[in-house]
């Protein structure tokens, strides 16, 4: 660097530096294994690359749901476990981007000491024992950064793990790794100043969503079986639907945020919650209650003392409302058909589907957008400025905006409670367990072309419990030409709308799947997990399911035919 090069490059390229440093030389790919340059899907290179052994593949292919009981047992020690992920997570950050820290020699001690407890006792050490788990950036380990995407974080490690990193230890869980996000965690997709952008394995050409990106982009490669994300207007279910992965945004209050680090510290108008992202319904479901169970409450005193229950009864015939669309942005045609085809199946299953009608879905949007630059964007704008760091062109509105005093603050707090007490009212009158509907208004798109999160940012200012799931369903840009294209008298809802339609590319999205979203009331995260088996089933023409594809499979589909 040169005494003329800026404060935020220099830190940027230091961090760069470190990370690369990181990467044990053992575990780095040669050059000449490597997929070429113009191979789009690269999630089948791990199994025929030849630089993985059998058995470590045989591991990282694996579900966190199949390995639990393996290392439980001891037929797979967490150690080789570990290593094995652990190599797997260096390969991805060479094709992909994806990594912000790692703790690789922290990883192999605290696997093997899980290894020696096992051997002295005979029981595993949590519902956990002996797993690897990713971690978002934001989620403080001791020793690490967590730079959230600013320069002005570089070199400021973290003095205490979080809360949740703390729980998940508790439960058995070996940490060994931090993943890539957007500036300040609020773009929907996974590019920095810093990093830089992280890219989607399934296919390099598109993104893998944000926040959460670099969790969805390491997860949909292999190189973590179990990750850990957060969501403040969509950063789980956006990644999460980007590559085709399940994933809870739980309420505030179920999941502890204790010492995590936030884009917009004391910004809490709409709540940050962390969350599961894996490849099974049945990962997240032994998350979410390895967590709960672990009392959280006890470490964060933001969380509400709710273990994981049990006995949440889940009604055998479901009353769905469909969102076909928000009345501000359509989904584009693949994620159109797959809700038509999860609407007739579960009408096939006996359920009762009934339209729920859009009108209150803009004044929801509107008013995350309002809250999320009420500051006047002066929290990033004082990042940035610490370090000469550029605002990004994603994050223009808050280089724009004005900022709200105490009481126009206190008057969008009573408009989002009126807003809550509205939809509540309208979901009772209804009689509804569930809202069914698109998680983003297409399966995923191109770099730097992500428009609207309306699907996610109004549940998020409503605090419900949401599951984005895969339907098991592709992109085909042949199966039926008036669905999977779009209609030539198609007429836009909006600015929005129209640049969603025109970027829609059946040639790039083929073969990439297609996810929906399950929306339950706040604080029903067991029965939006138990009622996302019920749509599973039903998609697959079964009474019930257990995974991704009914049988605890590992391919990132549920078993859904890719045809209506």
């Amino acid at each position: 660097m040169t005494q003329s090069t800026p404060a935020w490059e220099a830190k940027a390229a230091e961090k760069r530096a470190q990370l690369a440093a990181s990467l044990p030389k053992e575990w780095l790919v040669p050059e000449e294994l490597l997929p070429p340059a113009d191979q789009d899907d690269i999630t089948t290179w791990p199994a025929t690359s030849g630089w993985f052994t059998p058995e470590e593949l045989r591991i990282t292919e694996s579900t966190a749901s199949e390995l639990v009981p393996l290392l439980a047992s001891g037929e797979l020690s967490s150690e080789a476990v570990t290593r094995a992920f652990c190599k797997r997570a260096v390969a991805a950050q060479q094709l992909l981007n994806c990594l912000s820290e790692t703790c690789f020699d922290r990883a192999i001690e605290t696997a093997k000491a899980r290894d020696a407890h096992l051997a002295s006792t005979g029981k595993p050490l949590g519902p956990l024992h002996g797993l690897p788990v990713s971690l978002k950036d934001n989620i403080n380990v001791k020793g690490l950064d967590s730079t959230v995407g600013f320069a002005s974080h570089v070199g400021d490690p973290s003095a205490e793990d979080s809360a949740l990193v703390a729980v998940l230890e508790a439960a058995g869980a070996v940490p060994y790794v931090k993943t890539n996000v957007p500036t300040a965690m609020m773009i929907a997709e996974t590019v920095n100043n810093v990093f830089g952008r992280t890219i989607n394995p399934l296919h390099r050409g598109v993104t893998p969503g944000g926040s959460s990106g670099g969790e969805s982009a390491l997860i949909a490669f292999g190189g973590s079986c179990l990750g850990v994300g957060s969501d403040i207007g969509g950063s789980l279910r956006i990644p999460a639907a980007c590559t085709g992965l399940f994933t809870l945004r739980a309420s505030g209050g179920r999941f502890p945020v204790r010492n995590c680090r936030s884009g917009m510290p004391g910004q809490e108008a709409v709540m940050s919650v962390n969350g599961p992202l894996a490849r099974t319904l049945d990962d997240i479901e032994a998350y979410t209650r390895a967590v709960l169970n672990g009392e959280p409450w006890l470490l964060d005193s933001k969380c509400l003392p709710i273990p994981w229950r049990e006995t949440v009864p889940i009604p055998q015939k479901l009353t769905i409302g469909v969102l076909w669309n928000d009345g501000v942005v359509r989904p584009t045609p693949p994620v159109a058909r797959a809700l038509k085809l999860a609407v007739a199946r579960l009408r096939a299953a006996g359920h009762t589907l009934v339209d729920w009608d859009p009108v209150d879905q803009a004044e929801g949007t509107q008013l995350l957008a309002r809250m999320f630059v009420a500051d006047g964007g002066k929290t990033i704008q004082h990042e940035l400025r610490r370090t000469g760091e550029p605002l990004r062109p994603e994050m223009h509105m808050y280089g724009t905006a004005a900022e709200l005093g105490t009481a126009d603050m206190w008057k969008l707090h009573g408009e989002r409670t009126a807003y809550q007490g509205k939809y509540l009212d309208r979901w009772n009158a209804a009689g509804l367990d569930a809202i069914l509907c698109p998680t983003i208004p297409f399966n995923t798109v191109k770099h730097g072309t992500f428009e609207h999160v309306g699907y996610t940012g109004v549940y998020n200012v409503l605090d419900y419990a949401c599951m984005s799931f895969p339907t098991g369903l592709v992109v085909d840009k042949v199966v039926d030409q008036a669905i999977d294209h779009t209609d030539p008298t198609y007429v836009p809802l909006s600015p929005s709308d129209l640049k969603v339609a025109a970027g829609y590319d059946p040639e790039t999205m083929h073969g990439l799947p297609i996810s929906l979203q399950l929306v339950a009331r706040r604080l029903e995260e067991e029965k939006v997990i138990g009622m996302c088996r019920s749509v599973l089933a039903a998609l697959n023409n079964e009474s019930k399911t257990n995974g991704v594809n009914g049988t605890n499979g590992t391919n990132g589909t549920n078993g859904v035919v890719h045809e209506i």
